[in-house]
């Protein structure tokens, strides 16, 4: 359950699949929408949320065995589930809900959030979708366009502005010249995508600067070949801004660049020290390394808390 925003929900989705994969189990997608601007509101504020919800979202009976919850909009939800199912729902709040966590069976946020609790299981980065099997099932579509271009292949994901990180025209033109000699230098190939946050100025002077390469350009047209991106590339670079691009990419155990952007944040900072440490990334300097690391696999880490904590649930309830 999400507001539908594709990197939240890419989130909640990650852990529910990956949960899927330890135990047989129906995934459902839950899209919110308010009424009005009541999404907006603190859950509090909101004694009776079904009656404010769009059509479309579609909260309704019968409960789900386990909800997984990612984002603000789904507070005033998440915390009543246990109360309209009886107490059957274990509830699964990921990222820090800013509320008591008590609220929750289980609140799983990222370690740099530095949250600390019986019922909180914290990880690096955040929850995602990248598995060995999802890069190769993903590959095919889009490997008749990938295949023939030369190796090393960089797969450059870029991000934007947000509340600590800004991409400027002037960031952006330094990160075309750094990946362009890198590229040229080893006679490579260019794997490029944006994020909807991307400024337009940042996409437009990086496209102008890099479409000359070898490789692709993907314009947010047609299917998206994120993961196909991931799944053919040697090298993957990714700007600072972004903790679901960076936690993806050291998913796929391949040599993880960090690009820097304007901006910094004490969080992102301790996010990205932690990833240096784990072996998966370094800043990029211009230059391509080789290195192997083991992929990051802290999704299936709180797949596994999150059943072997609902079981324990079911058998105190159960003994009681």
């Amino acid at each position: 359950m999400s507001d539908g925003r594709a990197g939240i929900e890419a989130q909640a989705l990650g852990l529910a699949e990956a949960v899927a994969r330890r135990r047989d189990t129906q995934v459902v997608v839950k899209r919110i929408g308010w009424k009005g601007n009541l999404g907006r509101l603190p859950w509090w504020l909101t004694p009776f949320p079904r009656r404010w919800l769009t059509p479309e979202s579609d909260v309704a009976p019968p409960w789900p065995d386990i909800l997984i919850a990612a984002g603000r909009a789904t507070l005033p939800l998440a915390i009543r589930m246990k109360t309209w199912s009886g107490g059957k729902t274990f509830v699964v709040q990921i990222q820090d809900p800013r509320v008591p966590a008590k609220f929750f069976d289980l609140v799983i946020p990222p370690n740099h959030d530095r949250l600390k609790g019986d019922n909180i299981v914290s990880i690096i980065g955040a929850p995602h979708r990248v598995t060995a099997d999802k890069l190769a099932s993903e590959y095919p579509r889009f490997a008749g366009a990938i295949d023939p271009l030369p190796r090393p292949r960089a797969a450059v994901l870029i991000g934007g502005k947000s509340r600590a990180f800004d991409l400027t025209p002037e960031r952006a033109a330094t990160i075309a010249n750094d990946i362009q000699q890198a590229i040229e230098a080893e006679g490579g190939s260019l794997l490029m995508t944006f994020s909807r946050r991307t400024p337009p100025q940042a996409r437009a002077l990086l496209t102008a600067r890099l479409k000359h390469l070898p490789g692709l350009i993907w314009d947010g047209e047609g299917d998206n070949p994120y993961f196909a991106f991931l799944a053919g590339a040697d090298y993957v670079l990714v700007t600072e801004d972004s903790a679901n691009m960076a936690t993806e990419a050291a998913g796929t155990g391949k040599p993880v660049f960090i690009l820097k952007m304007d901006g910094q944040s004490l969080k992102f900072r301790l996010f990205h020290e932690e990833l240096e440490r784990h072996g998966a990334t370094r800043p990029f300097a211009g230059v391509f390394e080789r290195w192997t690391y083991e992929p990051l696999t802290e999704t299936d880490r709180a797949a596994g808390e999150v059943l072997a904590r609902r079981d324990a649930a079911l058998a105190a309830a159960s003994a009681g």
